[in-house]
């Protein structure tokens, strides 16, 4: 699909030099990233995954960045952490996190984020309605591998009871905080 038959995210609307600017690309993937990893010091503690406000960031960002921005910006975060910068929920930076409990949610991070940019572009963050549906996908997104992954660890039944009920009615609110979000920063922006 070319680039004309697509919608223009949210930023790229807002700011339409983005297009052309290879430093104002790069700010944002660095901002985004920063939000990013201030989302994961917002949480309540759990284990063996933190509930944090990550999944409501990963998926505006992308929403709101684009598809190619959106995965680059938490491919950006995923890299901070392996370095052992402090941007991860744990206590743990470097790749013991990435190999730990979290590890496969993170990895979801990245598809919904891509995924999230993908249909924005196609104009599913406009209405509510296509907006709710956006945002299950992408948290779906997060937890297909976040649950495959704490199931290999742990087990199929301590994934479902520790990495996915306790966190599904924290999620939709997630859900229904940017499907109010979207649809009215479209309003605003018209």
């Amino acid at each position: 699909m070319t680039r004309a038959a697509t919608h223009l995210p949210v930023f790229h609307t807002l700011w339409p030099a983005l297009e052309a600017s290879a430093l104002r690309k790069g700010l944002l993937v660095v901002a985004g990233a920063a939000l990013l990893a201030i989302s994961a010091k917002i949480q309540i503690p759990f284990y063996p995954v933190p509930l944090t406000m990550q999944p409501l960031v990963v998926v505006l960002i992308g929403a709101v960045m684009g598809m190619r921005l959106g995965a680059a910006t938490v491919l950006l975060y995923l890299a901070e952490g392996a370095m052992g910068l402090p941007v991860f929920a744990g206590p743990v930076a470097g790749m013991a996190y990435l190999s730990g409990p979290t590890a496969g949610f993170l990895l979801g991070f990245v598809l919904a984020a891509a995924a999230a940019g993908y249909l924005a572009e196609r104009g599913w963050d406009r209405n509510p309605l296509s907006t709710f549906v956006l945002m299950v996908f992408a948290a779906a997104l997060i937890y297909v591998p976040g649950l495959l992954w704490l199931g290999t660890l742990f087990g199929a039944e301590t994934a479902i009871a520790k990495g996915f009920l306790p966190f599904i009615f924290g999620d939709l609110l997630k859900i229904a905080l940017a499907t109010a979000i979207l649809p009215l920063l479209w309003k605003y922006i018209r």
